[in-house]
């Protein structure tokens, strides 16, 4: 897979992106790399980690800036979430404030005006 268009740092083997963390050899098709999601899944980035050609040191700095720049989501309950979406309980709906449209024309000739149109 090809480095994400946002590029945060770049290493030697590794790039921190806005996919998360990338090998920098394309020709390894993105088998190595690890989501955002995934950057807190010790297991993985063991795993990673051990594979053969993999730069350590390289691999480590990474990690520390992925982590640094996508910090991890808290955990939510999974029971509470169950409940959340069996509708036992809501999450208050918030509506969003639309601003007030306002046309001020006063002393201006009509044709001098910016045309605008609303599209549906």
């Amino acid at each position: 897979m090809a480095l994400h268009r946002d590029i945060f740092w770049v290493g030697r083997q590794w790039a921190v992106t806005g996919a998360g963390i990338q090998a920098v050899d394309q020709r390894l098709r993105g088998v190595l790399d690890i989501e955002i999601a995934r950057l807190w899944d010790d297991d993985l980035v063991r795993s990673r980690r051990a594979k053969p050609g993999v730069n350590a040191a390289d691999f480590d700095k990474a990690l520390t800036v992925a982590r640094e720049r996508f910090p991890q989501a808290p955990v939510s309950d999974p029971f509470v979430a169950q409940l959340e979406a069996l509708g036992v309980i809501e999450n208050p709906v918030e509506s969003p404030v639309v601003p007030a449209m306002q046309l001020h024309a006063e002393g201006r000739l009509a044709r001098f005006l910016p045309q605008w149109r609303i599209r549906r």
